[in-house]
């Protein structure tokens, strides 16, 4: 884990161990031949794409199943709570793609290799997170795809009338302003790197105190657009920030690792050029903005994700048939 307080990425994901044998039970894809060697062309394969149990990676889900029986796979999307069940899935090929998010998934297999003390291996450097990735991946079986434009980290926002009554562009900014701050985010914002610590130690904010409430819930935005909060713990691809009429600040001095999105696929089972291929088109296209607006229409106007993803398929004009 990055140490983000957020899903770190598991706090929409957490660990439900005891779940592993009714995941066993629920996938039935074979662990065996590759998808090209089992027929896909003549639809004797499906291909199981993983999701975890928030909207975002649901959507993501709908769009690579999109993208997948466009390459002529058939298609099955099993979604799956925690990181710490999908992952194991994956390695052996009980699922064979999920969407993820490059720094956070480095560092849960460097957890995971190395104990939970090892030295971070991500970074705020894209190309440096996804390499280090990869080391770890490869030796578990897994294939990291190329990565996408579409980034979704941790950030943090205020009111708008807070940021103009201070000037507050930056997150720089608000440490200069002096102005002391509660922070709501979960409990295990006061230890984690990037959140209190780091907005301390990076920026010089003053964070009084962390009002322990669920990240990017509802009730974490209720209490800082009504002043019992200052700062909000969010995501980059948070929808209903405006609802509550909240800006994000700039990370600007880069304190939060690059967790751009990106396909893990089972390397033996689905890591194919065509597949690869099928899957690159999405990330050629997908912006932060648009997984931005993509959430926003399934948490606020509550459209159902397979719609929503099937619509920006054919929007953005990436089916061939």
């Amino acid at each position: 884990m990055t140490g983000k307080p957020r899903r770190v990425r598991t706090v929409r994901a957490t660990g439900a161990v005891a779940g592993v044998l009714a995941l066993a039970a629920g996938l039935t894809a074979c662990a065996g031949d590759s998808l090209e060697k089992s027929g896909a062309r003549e639809g004797g394969a499906s291909v199981v794409v993983g999701s975890a149990a928030f909207t975002e990676s649901k959507v993501l889900a709908e769009l690579y199943a999109g993208l997948l029986r466009d390459a002529g796979y058939a298609t099955t999307i099993r979604t799956v709570d925690a990181r710490e069940l999908y992952e194991p899935a994956l390695e052996s090929g009980q699922i064979d793609v999920v969407p993820e998010y490059a720094a956070t998934l480095a560092e849960f297999l460097n957890k995971k290799q190395n104990g939970k003390d090892a030295p971070q291996v991500a970074s705020p450097d894209p190309e440096v997170t996804v390499k280090a990735l990869r080391e770890l991946a490869g030796p578990r079986g897994l294939k990291v795809l190329d990565p996408g434009r579409a980034v979704d980290q941790n950030a943090f926002a205020v009111t708008a009338e807070f940021a103009r009554k201070h000037q507050l562009k930056t997150l720089s900014d608000l440490g200069k302003s002096h102005q002391r701050v509660t922070l709501a985010a979960g409990d295990e914002c006061t230890v984690r790197p990037f959140c209190k610590p780091g907005l301390e130690k990076t920026y010089g904010i003053a964070v009084s105190r962390v009002e322990p409430l669920e990240v990017g819930s509802p009730q974490a935005k209720q209490a800082v657009k009504d002043g019992r909060a200052q700062l909000l713990l969010t995501t980059t691809t948070d929808a209903t920030l405006k609802q509550f009429g909240l800006v994000v600040l700039q990370d600007d001095k880069k304190l939060q690792n690059s967790d751009n999105v990106l396909p893990v696929v089972n390397e033996k089972k689905a890591g194919s050029r065509r597949v690869a291929e099928a899957l690159g088109r999405l990330n050629r296209v997908l912006t932060t903005a648009d997984l931005m607006e993509l959430n926003k229409k399934v948490d606020a106007l509550r459209l159902k994700p397979a719609d929503v993803a099937a619509r920006y398929l054919k929007e953005k004009r990436l089916l061939t048939k």
